[in-house]
This record gives C-alpha cells, structure tokens and sequence, in this order.
C-alpha cells in the first residue's frame, strides 16, 4: 500500500516517521546535516535546519518562506543580509507592468488523490549466495489527474510566446504562426496571463503580460495580426525582453514559462555555447532550479536545431521540431495541453540504503538533477504535468546474504512535492522494496519484469540516439548508423521485446527511424539533425515534443494516414491525456476551418 502524508508542524502525529526521516535532511539540497563534516548548520525559527550556504543562497533570491514548511521568516532574525525589493530593477526595462491577477480563489487542481509511487525490482530474488553489483530498481512517479479538465479549476499560468518574424517567415508560414498564437489564446484561462515578443533584427514586445479576459483576448489577438515578416533573426535579443518581462513582474501566477518560435539561422550567433552565456541567469540557471522553462520550436530545414536545442535543455523545457507547416498549431497544442496542467511543483524524491551493504550505486536520470552516495540518491523530477509518469532505474550494489530463506530490504523511497491546490508539501511514502533470498531461486523467481526492462530499453535508445547523433556532428555516418544498427539488435533481444511488448517495438522503430534520417549529410543536416535532437531533449526530460510531422502518436504521420493514440504510443512518446485532449482540439478545429 502506498501511503501519503500532511506536513504537520506541533503535537505528536501519525507523521512521526516521516519527521524523524525529513529531520537530519537539508530541504534544499537534500544532503545529509551531520555536524562536524566542515558545513555550518542554521536552524530557522520554525525549527527546521538547513545547510548555512544552502539557505544563505535562497534567501538572497528573495526567498523568505521556509522550504520546508513554508512558515514566513522574519528577516530580522536571519544572520545573513536580505536583499531589498528590488523596485529599481522591475523598472529598468519598464516591463513592470503586468496586469493584476484575479482576485478570484484558485480551485484546487486535482482530486483526493496524490502523486503515488511505484517500485518494480529487475527479480522477485537473488539466491543468498548471489550478489549483483548493479541491480536495476525501478521508481515510477505518477501525477494525479486534472479534478476539472475542462474548467478553470486548474493552476493559473503566465505565459510568454516569442515568434520570429524575420524575413524567412513571410506568407504561409507567418500565417500559420498566427493561427497557432490564436489558438492558444483561445484555450487560455481567465486567470492565466499572455505576452507576446516578435523578434527580427530587432525585438518587441507586442503585448504586456494581460490576463486572458474577454478583452485580453481582444487585445492578443490584435498583436498577432500585427505580426509583419521583415529583417534578421537574433533570437538573443527576444529571449531577453521574454525573461525580463517574467522577472519584472509585480505579481505571479504559481506557473510560468517561455514558448520561443524560430525558423532560421541566428544573424548574430552561430555557436550554442556563445548564445546560452547571452542569455539571463534565470534561463541558465546553474543550480538546475528552472526558473522559467522555455520549450523550443524549430521550424522548417533552415533553423538552428543545435541552439534550439541548447536553449531548451539548459533552462529545463522541450525542444520541438516541426518539420511540416501543417502541424505548428498541434505542436502548441501539444505544448499548452501540459503547460496548462501542472498539478505539482518542487518534486523530489529521495532512495536510501535499507539494509547494510546495500549501496546506491548509479540513477540514470537524464537532465533530472540527481545527487548520488553509497547510502542515498535524491532525484529532483520539478514540476509534472496532470497524469504525467515519470520513471527512473536505481542501480545498486546487492551484497551476499548470511541468512537463507529471508528477506533483504533494498531501499526505502520517499517522495515530497508541492500541492499547486493547496500550496502544501505533501510527503508520499513509497512501497517497502524487498527481495527474498533462498538457497535456490526458481525460474518464476528469476523471471525479468516487464516493467524494469521497458525502461532499460527506453535508456538504451535515448544513449543511442546521443551516441549516433555525436558520430554525425563529427561526419562520421557510417559509424553513428553503426551504433543505431547495434542497439536496435540488443533491444529486440531483450525480454520485453521478446515478449511482444508495444512500447519496446516503438522504441526500435523511432531508432530505425532516426537511422533513415542519416543516410547522407545532407539528409542530417536538413532534417536528421534536429530529428535526433528533439528525440533527445524529450527522452531527457520524459516529456513529449513535436517530431517531424506528427507532434505525438495521435497525429497524422507523413502519408497522411492516421495513428491511433494508443496508451503505448502516448507512454513512448510521454503524451498525458491533457496533451492528447489539446491536440484533438486543434485537430478538429484545423479540420472545421478548412471545410
């Protein structure tokens, strides 16, 4: 059984296990607080203790409220300095001037469940006389579902849209552009808030943070239709104004993020190591803690894919590739259906020893922040769409048992994030991970799970794919489809494949995929790159990204035909039924517009 816990903060509580596991925790970081390890220690008011450097450096972003508890701090009490409001800064690029928030109460975001935790061993046992030196555990986080899909009782967000309109984007594509800013207007709430910043040779903001209002809308929409393909590209310049329009705000919506939209190559900057040390600390946050996610939409054969694809990794979001005109809108739509139901914020969750000489040994967690010792591993997963699953392997060192016919516990699992309902920490404990340990073990109970090696094929593809795309950055063809070749091999001897399981056939058909799109240098560079790209900025973060011509397995591939959304494709390709919902919208009204 899985349980699930409130932060209770006096009295004696059915929480205590929880507490005595949190209370040698430092909440930031999620390192152990030991004194005597060279590390001061500072304990708020509210009895919670931190890493000193862990909080000295919260509280210079601003950040008065306990991480833990969420208790505001007096600031008179701190030993270090606050900083003052920063009034002078909301000022300095005069984009403090976002309109109020709603004054109406935010609904709670999901329903009585909470986000739950799975855990799958590779075995059902390892004989006592066994040990495995890197033993596969698999940790699944699921999101609650969305209580009201279809209503406002959602979490509010603020978005900022950043279109190219350099000369390149003239006619149908610039068209297609505005019909795709429309419809997320349309599907935005009354409580979320719009901006929008066209960028050429020069930038603009067209549109200030405006709530999406009956005459929000009007005014969006007007500054779509506003939009004129002239000039450049320096994409720099308008990922600028968009972060210094979300960093002067004088209020916030608990969710907030970037959609930047470019078909051509920078004038300015051609190196994505160059453009990412132009862009705001808030982007390349160096922490890995996003500030404001920017997903990333290359269109057409003639975009900087690499610096897309740089921009969207480093501050946390997806980079998309849209390949065909006709699927921009179903792209945002694929994009919006997550971005407007996020159900959790801050999530991490934490894997400890629970038996001597088990060790923590590897978590494979792409761009997840994870902070690993032979005792614990944290993980921090951020925010997570509703329904969203999430799914990490944790390796560890098994040792012999010196007791047959028993049980070994392997680790415990906890899981903390914050409730966008509530604005609570919710604990969620995880299942107890044991094995049992006989003389002998049968084939029942050495049986591989299903579970555990889906995932290690899904590890495998996305190591392929990095590999293969490495070996074409450096000319080498032959090789990269070498390394797709062999992959491919492996995966479809492994136990899942053998066993007829869809997910692992997808897999082995997007490598095969990925391998068409390298058949010459030219083929690479005008389509396999950013192919390849996309595929692994979303097998990085588990989160679904525009492929191509199809946004998800629920769109129109290249011939036209249809696929079927089917819970296998949606898992391969990380779709939540939010997205699938969205993406049907846009279909349907993509259909109705051109009858």
């Amino acid at each position: 059984m899985l349980s699930s816990f409130r932060f209770l903060y006096l009295g004696l509580s059915p929480f205590d296990e929880f507490c005595f596991r949190v209370q040698n925790i430092c909440s930031i970081c999620w390192s152990n607080l030991t004194n005597g390890q060279g590390q001061a220690i500072f304990t708020a008011e509210c009895s919670h203790s931190f890493h000193y450097h862990c909080i000295a450096n919260n509280v210079q972003h601003g950040n008065l409220c306990c991480p833990a508890c969420r208790a505001k701090w007096n600031k008179n009490n701190l030993p270090f300095q606050v900083p003052p409001l920063q009034q002078n800064n909301k000022s300095k690029h005069g984009f403090a001037d976002d309109e109020p928030l709603s004054s109406a109460t935010l609904l709670k975001t999901s329903g009585p469940q909470n986000v739950t935790v799975k855990t799958h061993t590779e075995t059902s046992a390892i004989s006592a006389a066994e040990s495995r030196p890197h033993y596969p555990v698999l940790v699944s986080i699921c999101a609650p579902p969305l209580q009201d899909p279809d209503g406002e009782g959602r979490t509010p967000i603020d978005l900022v849209t950043i279109l190219d309109v350099s000369g390149s984007m003239l006619g149908q594509k610039l068209e297609l552009v505005k019909q795709a800013v429309k419809f997320v207007i349309e599907n935005m709430g009354t409580s979320d808030r719009l901006s929008i910043v066209s960028f050429s040779t020069t930038s603009k903001r067209l549109l200030p943070l405006r709530r999406m209002t009956v005459k929000g809308r009007e005014s969006a929409i007007q500054a779509v239709e506003s939009l004129r393909a002239d000039g450049g590209t320096d994409i720099a310049e308008g990922l600028k104004i968009g972060t210094h329009i979300l960093e002067e705000r004088r209020e916030r919506n608990p969710v907030a993020s970037i959609i930047l939209l470019s078909d051509g190559q920078d004038n300015h900057c051609d190196n994505p190591s160059q453009m990412l040390k132009k862009l705001p600390a808030s982007i390349r946050s160096s922490d890995m803690q996003h500030e404001i996610p920017v997903h990333t939409f290359g269109f057409g054969n003639d975009h900087d894919a690499k610096i897309m694809h740089a921009i969207s990794n480093v501050s946390g979001g997806t980079f998309s590739y849209i390949e065909s005109v006709g699927i921009i809108q179903d792209a945002f739509a694929l994009c919006i259906g997550g971005l407007l139901s996020v159900v959790a914020q801050e999530l991490r969750f934490t894997v400890r020893s629970a038996s001597p000489g088990v060790k923590i040994v590897e978590i494979p967690s792409g761009r997840h922040v994870s902070q690993i010792s032979d005792e614990q591993g944290v993980v921090d997963v951020g925010n997570m769409y509703a329904e969203e699953e999430k799914q990490f392997l944790v390796y560890l060192s098994v040792p012999q048992s010196a007791a047959p016919d028993t049980k070994t516990s392997l680790v415990d699992v906890l899981c903390v994030y914050k409730d966008l309902g509530s604005d609570e920490f919710i604990p969620v404990q995880g299942e107890k991970v044991e094995i049992t340990r006989p003389d002998f073990c049968s084939p029942a109970e050495m049986a591989v799970s299903l579970e555990v090696d889906r995932q290690r094929n899904r590890l495998l593809v996305a190591d392929a794919i990095g590999e293969a795309q490495r070996l074409a950055e450096m000319g080498n063809l032959e090789a990269a489809r070498a390394v797709l070749t062999q992959r491919r091999e492996t995966l479809m001897t492994s136990t899942a494949a053998k066993a007829g399981d869809d997910l692992s056939h997808m897999f082995e058909t997007e490598l095969k995929q990925i391998m068409d799109k390298m058949a010459s240098m030219n083929l690479y560079e005008e389509v396999g790159r950013a192919y390849a790209l996309s595929g692994m900025s979303s097998h990085a973060r588990q989160r679904a990204s525009a492929r191509g011509n199809a946004a998800g397995s629920c769109l129109a591939d290249k011939a036209g035909r249809k696929q079927l959304a089917t819970k296998a494709a949606g898992r391969a390709t990380f779709e939540t039924p939010a997205m699938v919902r969205m993406v049907r919208k846009s279909q349907n009204k993509r259909k109705s517009g051109s009858k």
